[in-house]
């Protein structure tokens, strides 16, 4: 990041997503406008480059930054576009000994890195949990910072919004002059974004987010006044010219356009919409204590006991008395003069 581009102002480099930097000013770890803390995790080993230290990690919606608790120049600040893979793997800590931890590869420039970090609080999974949620958030938001060429971005002539983004204006025959008879299409200006796209052929179009843009500019060029917008070097370092059909509307788009594009720089819209969900309740919590039903046994007679069941309810004048059967061991009706209960079990397995 450059003096003349703090953060904050338009056209300013963002790099806390897109750089690694080892032992940085603790200026350069505090957050830049748009960025947010998801997590903090206390008691954290940087394994790899300083096994044996604690520090704390935190995880932002741009990054991951590791800063040592004696000494605040030792740190780290990883931008998720760096990072290749998260895996979680067994590592010897000097503070642990041998246990799971999380290793980050990663590229910046033209050189690989392996990061270590091993959680000391024990039996807490927030460590793996929060950095592989968060990365996941910012991998499918890519749209809202990187520079896109033909991608399926319009259906039916139409913007397909992102979630949180919302249309300003739309403003038809806007002449695309990346080539020598220019391409005749529509051009969308959202809160986090500008899209072009060819009339004829939609999949043809540009998304450019003002993350990316390093400046917009009304010149002069062989089809005339043209809006002229410049990304980032290390985004390509584009230029994109169009024309707009009356002239007259240039100068109204290329103010709407630097207006958002300052709101923006303000306050960025980075896209990593990340909610934390409410912590699970641990097992004590749910358990219930146990309560002994207050039950009172009552001995009342067998005819009561099961009237209930009988066909007739129990009532009337075939009511039958209920006796004891020893040989059994249950309560029945009485057997009609000269049966016993043998003789119908004789009965029965004929």
């Amino acid at each position: 990041m450059s003096p003349q581009d703090p953060a904050g102002s338009p056209g300013a480099y963002i790099w806390q997503d897109r750089e690694i930097r080892f032992d940085c000013h603790p200026r350069n770890l505090v957050a830049r406008p748009g960025e947010y803390v998801i997590d903090s995790i206390n008691s954290v080993e940087d394994t790899k480059g300083n096994n044996g230290e604690r520090g704390s990690l935190i995880v932002t919606n741009l990054r991951i930054i590791w800063a040592s608790h004696k000494k605040s120049h030792t740190n780290l600040s990883i931008g998720f576009n760096t990072v290749l893979s998260i895996t979680i793997r067994k590592a010897k800590s000097k503070l642990r000994g041998p246990t799971s931890a999380l290793y980050i590869m990663t590229k910046f420039a033209s050189s690989r890195f392996e990061f270590i970090f091993t959680s000391l609080v024990k039996s807490s999974p927030r460590l793996f949990t929060s950095v592989q949620a968060v990365l996941r958030a910012y991998e499918t938001s890519k749209l809202y910072r990187d520079l896109k060429l033909r991608g399926s971005i319009i259906r039916d002539m139409q913007l397909v919004l992102l979630p949180l983004e919302q249309v300003y204006n739309r403003v038809p025959d806007t002449w695309n002059l990346s080539s020598d008879q220019g391409n005749l299409g529509c051009f969308f200006i959202t809160n986090v974004r500008v899209v072009w796209h060819a009339n004829l052929a939609q999949n043809f179009n540009v998304s450019v987010p003002y993350m990316q843009i390093k400046s917009v500019k009304v010149k002069e060029s062989k089809f005339g006044r043209a809006l002229v917008i410049e990304t980032q070097p290390k985004c390509g370092g584009y230029i994109l010219g169009f024309r707009l059909h009356p002239p007259e509307q240039l100068d109204v788009v290329h103010k709407e356009i630097m207006s958002l594009f300052n709101i923006f720089a303000q306050n960025p819209v980075f896209g990593v919409d990340f909610q934390e969900e409410a912590e699970q309740p641990s097992l004590d919590q749910l358990k219930v204590a146990r309560v002994d039903d207050d039950v009172e046994i009552v001995d009342t007679d067998a005819n009561d006991a099961f009237a209930a069941y009988y066909a007739d309810g129990g009532q009337g004048e075939g009511e039958t008395e209920i006796t004891f059967d020893t040989d059994i061991g249950l309560a029945t009706e009485s057997l009609p003069e000269g049966y016993t209960m043998s003789n119908l079990w004789t009965v029965a397995g004929e």
